[in-house]
């Protein structure tokens, strides 16, 4: 039997918000991150603690783009993002002078290719109505 999950614009969104907060939660330019926790004198298994949880979330999050979208897929959603930036910039709307919004900007086109990849199953399935397998070889 099959279960049919509504994939919808909404749930997009909330797989982009879960994957800001992997991005932002391991390294942002703030002081208010794992990379920047890492350094204080706080107890050390919290930081392992929190840093197991946070790479379990990448494992995640980059097993499911990869398998969804491939090498090339995965390079051309991340072209796609690189291009709306750009056009942001030609517009007048973005400047890049600041070494902290440059990566800012990265951060968001990594979360953007993240929560592309968690969610072209979906797409893929609405648009063509075929399902993604993992095949198992035993």
């Amino acid at each position: 039997m099959v279960i049919q999950s509504k994939f919808t614009f909404v749930s997009f969104i909330l797989r982009y918000l879960i994957s800001l907060i992997l991005v932002f939660a391991t390294y942002n330019p703030s002081e208010y991150c794992w990379v920047q926790w890492l350094y204080s004198d706080t107890v050390m298994v919290y930081k392992v603690a929190s840093g197991i949880v946070l790479l379990i979330g990448w494992v995640m999050f980059l097993r499911a783009t990869w398998n969804s979208l491939g090498a090339f897929g995965t390079l051309l959603a991340a072209a796609f993002f690189a291009v709306m930036i750009w056009l942001l910039i030609e517009w007048g709307l973005l400047a890049l002078d600041n070494t902290s919004i440059k990566v800012w900007v990265v951060e968001f086109i990594l979360s953007g290719v993240l929560a592309v990849g968690m969610s072209w199953s979906h797409v893929r399935r609405r648009i063509s109505g075929q399902y993604d397998t993992d095949e198992i070889e035993g």
